[in-house]
């Protein structure tokens, strides 16, 4: 009997691929970004209002070239690759806190968003990603002007 799956576990297998798609892409587009072999986890935050859902990603050091924003459903899929910078020749690090490396971020939004309408921008490092809210019209008085045929 074959096995049914749950829309939640076919919506992650989209996510996946769309996540490998867009490291692929970024492997092909990015000079060393297929090289970046780091794991790299960028924190986020997620600022909801009244007119839009925000991302809000540090990402130092990483250029909007290497970044790729995906919006699918209800869910917001941020790509991107941080390359480590250079070390010089014979170097040993005492502390090495910064990561690189290819990431990818998944966000699942709370209501429902005009992608359409959605801005990304990189700014003092950081992702800044808006996604505007459907103005909710449901309660609101709406006049109809009715026309004669």
């Amino acid at each position: 009997m074959a096995e049914l799956r749950s829309s939640h576990e076919r919506e992650a297998d989209e996510l996946t691929q769309d996540a490998r798609q867009l490291l692929l892409e970024l492997d092909r587009d990015v000079p060393g970004a297929a090289q970046a072999t780091g794991e790299c986890r960028p924190p986020l935050d997620v600022v909801d209002t009244a007119t839009a859902v925000e991302v809000v990603m540090d990402v130092p050091g990483v250029p909007a070239s290497a970044l790729r924003v995906y919006v699918r459903r209800d869910t917001v899929l941020v790509v991107g690759a941080k390359i480590a910078a250079p070390s010089p020749s014979g170097a040993r690090y005492h502390i090495a806190e910064r990561s690189s490396g290819r990431f990818a971020r998944a966000v699942r939004l709370s209501g429902t968003v005009d992608a359409n309408r959605a801005e990304a921008r990189v700014e003092a490092g950081l992702l800044h990603v808006v996604l505007p809210r459907v103005e909710d019209r449901r309660g609101r008085r709406i006049l109809i002007p009715v026309d004669t045929a």
